[in-house]
């Protein structure tokens, strides 16, 4: 009973860091967007973000996450009925069509348009949550899947040592931006909304797992065999 409580904290966990590595991204895409798109008025978190561009190395830092959380999760567990990724796929298309059906936004603005709208962020929520159903269980949708899983974890190992530079690298990053936007909210109380404390969530999260991996030298620790 102890071992399987331990193995749903795992799995729970693993979802829950890959669901925030998925937002983090959005975020950071969303605020690129408007940024880019009223340039050169919208300063970011100024005077403590050098430049706004910068939010391109939080999606790189999202990423990078994202494989070794996924090892977390990598632990046995009941199945009911089908492998979770299906699950994951019929949250996505529910979720595409509740948006389809009940809103008038376009698709490529989803992601990319600052929206307050409680229905599309709703759907927005179960979009992320579908794609991290489908990511942790990606091994298990095809041979084919499991293939090119294999193919990129083998050339990961043979660069090891550059993304364990690199993981510490984007964990001081995450750590940058997520007192530049701390400090900020601190100094500008009109700026505290629901987008910027969900964004200086998700970049604390994002900053924790980065060290943990780091810490853990968990691309250090790949091996050919299970590479």
């Amino acid at each position: 009973m102890v071992n399987l409580a331990l193995s749903f904290g795992k799995k729970f966990l693993s979802l829950a860091l890959i669901f925030n590595s998925l937002l983090t991204m959005v975020c950071a895409i969303g605020i690129l967007s408007g940024y880019y798109a009223s340039q050169p008025h919208w300063k970011l978190y100024q005077p403590y973000l050098i430049d706004g561009a910068l939010f391109w190395a939080i999606i790189i830092a999202s990423i990078i996450n994202i494989f070794p959380v996924t090892t977390i999760g990598r632990v046995n567990t009941p199945r009911l009925w089908f492998h979770h990724y299906v699950y994951g796929f019929v949250v996505l298309i529910l979720a595409l069509v509740f948006l389809m059906v009940f809103t008038s936004v376009p698709f490529l603005s989803l992601f990319t348009a600052n929206i307050t709208d409680v229905t599309i962020n709703s759907g927005r929520f179960f979009i992320l949550g579908g794609l991290t159903l489908v990511i942790d269980d990606f091994p298990d949708i095809s041979k084919r899947a499991k293939f090119i899983l294999s193919l990129v974890k083998a050339k990961v190992y043979r660069r090891r040592r550059l993304f364990q530079v690199i993981q510490g690298l984007m964990a001081f990053v995450s750590l940058y931006f997520f007192l530049c936007v701390s400090v900020w909210l601190t100094q500008n109380p009109q700026g505290v909304t629901l987008a910027n404390v969900i964004l200086a969530g998700t970049l604390l999260v994002t900053t924790i797992t980065a060290f943990g991996i780091l810490t853990r030298k968990v691309w250090l620790n790949i091996t050919p065999e299970k590479a």
